[in-house]
């Protein structure tokens, strides 16, 4: 509200002084005022909102939303909120006590999908790609360093797998450790980044049944959950030898000397969907004009992420207490398009963290549908589904229908161009970018399912 008011305050005193100066700036007065914003505002059912996030780098869309003014421009009033845990995310929006939240890709599928609460959730708008990484304490990382191969200056080749690691885990096990790492939630992206990049390497990470949701049976690797900010502490305390999480924490351990980040989920799966922005299927019938303009205001903070110049205001913007409330040192290693892996290994890493380009904003099927893949995979979807089963079940979740109405109306009004609105059927082109190299085809969802060594198999 606030930057509203400047902006109306700017306006009008600009206003009075041309005519004070004369009746011939009276005309040049009014074009100003006309063209301050080139929003058309939609019949909003519901002005007033609230919407949740978890304190992580990747919520930032919602942050420059508002403080930049896209929510007002739109006719929306938002309040934006802290949440303690990814559960209390899930819960709260649910339950109606947000009317949208930040939240992981995973949570609104495997609401509609069997697995864990159940709810029809949607989703028009992907917060993000990449940003996520895989760190592990000082002691893990100095018995995996022998094993990864160096350049010719000495540093470590990236991407590092998880086969550098496999004979520390055997070292823990002769001594009578289990091996422990953590992730955010059982259907966090970065539980099934951990999960790929460990089976990648023949180390396997555990499965789920009906009866054990603890996903540790047959696990070489013991996955456990732990709230993303709680991470560096817990690697710190030796609860766990390391975690997969969104920045700021793997930058985090960087900073206290606690922990290596040593592969980050861009080398896992390049360009890989993270967070999405949800509501509930009711909100979005009872508020059809209401979700487009959130739609709007999320894509226009996204495009204006993704302009380098703007990095370092982000930085500042989630450095404020009520967002990430992360140092500012910490947030830029990787929202300037660097990451520190090793103390004073600094790489360059412009697509760390992606917001707008390369169609980011956009609810692909093929990105909904890895989720359930891997769902399928790991025991959490218990049963063998038909590979129809999982287009439908996508389609009733990822909501491009509501995204390209957004779109459509910032080309409009001149606030993305044209260009921007990808020419597609909801899926994506198969894929070999990933780790181990093995290609991803979501039209064919039980032949992907049925290439990996380790998890569940179908038939056709």
């Amino acid at each position: 509200m606030k930057s509203l008011i400047k902006k109306s305050t700017l306006v009008l005193s600009t206003a009075l002084l041309l005519v004070a100066c004369g009746g011939k700036e009276t005309k040049k007065a009014t074009t100003a005022v006309q063209t301050t914003s080139k929003t058309k505002q939609l019949n909003i059912e519901k002005p007033q909102l609230t919407f949740g996030f978890i304190k992580l780098t990747d919520m930032a869309p919602l942050a420059i939303a508002k403080e930049k003014g896209f929510f007002e421009d739109e006719g929306l009033f938002v309040s934006v909120e802290a949440q303690s845990n990814w559960k209390n995310v899930l819960d709260r929006v649910i339950d109606g006590q947000l009317d949208g939240s930040h939240m992981l890709a995973g949570q609104p599928i495997a609401a509609g999908a069997g697995f864990g609460r159940q709810a029809k959730l949607v989703t028009p708008f992907s917060m993000d790609l990449n940003g996520n990484g895989i760190t592990v304490s000082n002691d893990v990382w100095s018995k995996m360093k022998p094993n990864v191969p160096k350049d010719g200056a000495g540093k470590p080749i990236h991407p590092i797998k998880a086969d550098a690691l496999k004979p520390v885990i055997t070292e823990y096990k002769n001594s009578g450790k289990a091996f422990k790492m953590g992730m955010v939630f059982p259907v966090s992206t970065h539980n099934y980044e951990i999960r790929y990049w460990l089976a990648a390497a023949g180390i396997h990470p555990g499965m789920y049944t009906k009866e054990n949701v603890q996903g540790q049976i047959d696990a070489e690797v013991l996955l456990s959950v732990t709230p993303p900010p709680q991470m560096p502490a817990t690697l710190e305390a030796g609860t766990i030898y390391g975690y997969c999480v969104g920045e700021p924490w793997n930058q985090q351990a960087v900073f206290k000397g606690i922990g290596v980040p040593v592969v980050t989920n861009y080398d896992i799966w390049k360009n890989n969907p993270e967070k999405v922005f949800v509501m509930t299927e009711k909100f979005v019938k009872e508020n059809p004009n209401t979700a487009i303009a959130v739609t709007k205001a999320l894509i226009r903070a996204g495009k204006w992420l993704d302009k380098p110049e703007n990095r370092k205001e982000a930085v500042k913007i989630l450095s404020m207490s009520q967002y990430v409330g992360a140092p500012e040192a910490v947030l830029a290693n990787s929202m300037t398009g660097t990451f520190e892996f090793e103390k004073g290994d600094k790489r360059e890493m412009e697509d760390f963290n992606v917001f707008y380009k390369y169609n980011a904003t956009y609810p692909f099927y093929s990105d909904g549908i890895w989720f359930l893949t891997q769902m399928r995979r790991w025991g959490q979807i218990p049963d063998a589904k038909s590979a129809d089963w999982y287009t439908s079940t996508i389609k009733d979740i990822y909501r491009p229908d509501i995204w390209k109405k957004a779109a459509t109306l910032l080309v409009e009004e001149g606030n993305i161009p044209a260009t921007d609105i990808p020419a597609t059927d909801g899926y994506k082109p198969a894929t070999a970018d990933f780790i181990d190299g093995t290609t991803y085809d979501a039209k064919d969802p039980i032949g992907y399912i049925n290439s990996f060594k380790i998890g569940n198999k179908d038939k056709k």
